[in-house]
């Protein structure tokens, strides 16, 4: 039988911290769920084989045995994978006094491979033993536009054919994670439910463009009133405000509006900041009277 190597299963070495463990298995969780790859044999494969080598890197126990048996398990296959228990000089009772693993180590049910079928789930000779364990947790997105992320509100999406209702703070970023206790697998043996973590995905504005709290904006004012001056309209998520644009304003002027960019997440009442970059539109379909004026003008300035 193949020795199934967990560690390689989710990218990381042997000294993997839980904590290394943990982001690792979430990210690829994600990748292969299969609500991401519907239809998807080698997808689900993946998912299942991150899931397995989680439920056992993720248990300090669980692990501590697991690395034993990667140490001896060129003598365990040599004693005939478990056909007994003193074979070829390799004794498996030690494992089996150290509590082993049985299958109810990892619930009734559990869709796990022939590895833990035909090894795992004989080690320890426990087969009427009851563990409780914690469910495994599980992946979702949430689209949000950007407005979205600014005003915050009630959502509602549907993971595993449940319908949830969450509510989103106001000012939350592109790829932000938020986890929703007890909403994951159910536990086993009367352990806790897995949690439910949501990646969040702010789709892209025509309109702004974000860096952390503070927006840009690209407005564009027409020849004359950048020449001449006056006050302009311009369109914030907050809603509209006027601007005054001086006379003589150049082509790429960058204004400043306090507190009209983006909602501090978590911090009732702080904004960043909204940055305008003026843009001067050139009139087009100029009538002959508006070229001679422009030529006269040229005339009075020497150009």
């Amino acid at each position: 039988m193949e020795y199934k190597d967990y560690y390689k299963a989710l990218g990381v070495d042997k000294n993997a911290t839980t904590d290394q463990i943990k982001k690792a298995y979430r990210k690829l969780a994600r990748q292969y769920h299969p609500d991401v790859n519907p239809n998807n044999p080698d997808a689900e494969r993946k998912f299942k084989e991150v899931n397995e080598a989680n439920e056992v890197l993720s248990d300090e126990e669980k692990r501590r045995k697991y690395d034993e048996l990667g140490a001896d398990w060129q003598r365990y296959q040599q004693a005939g994978a478990g056909r007994g228990q003193a074979q070829g000089g390799f004794d498996w009772s030690q494992y089996a006094q150290q509590g082993g693993f049985s299958s109810a180590d990892f619930g009734d049910g559990a869709d796990f491979s022939d590895f833990f079928g035909s090894i795992f789930g004989n080690m320890g000779g426990r087969a009427g033993g009851s563990k409780a364990g914690a469910g495994s947790d599980y992946q979702a997105e949430l689209e949000l536009t950007l407005e979205d992320a600014y005003r915050g509100g009630p959502r509602t999406l549907n993971v595993n054919g449940k319908s949830l209702r969450i509510t989103i703070h106001p000012g939350v970023e592109d790829g932000q994670t938020i986890r929703l206790r007890d909403q994951g697998a159910p536990g086993r043996n009367g352990g806790p439910n897995g949690s439910l973590y949501i990646t969040l995905r702010v789709l892209p504005d025509p309109r702004f463009a974000r860096n952390g709290n503070d927006l840009t904006q690209e407005v564009q004012v027409p020849l004359y009133r950048a020449l001449l001056g006056g006050e302009q309209v311009v369109d914030t998520l907050s809603g509209p405000v006027k601007i005054n644009i001086k006379p003589e304003t150049q082509n790429g002027t960058r204004l400043r509006l306090r507190g009209k960019g983006f909602p501090v997440y978590r911090k009732e009442g702080q904004f960043g900041d909204l940055y305008l970059r003026l843009t001067v539109q050139l009139p087009q379909q100029l009538t002959d009277k508006e070229k001679e004026l422009i030529r006269q003008l040229a005339a009075l300035r020497n150009d």
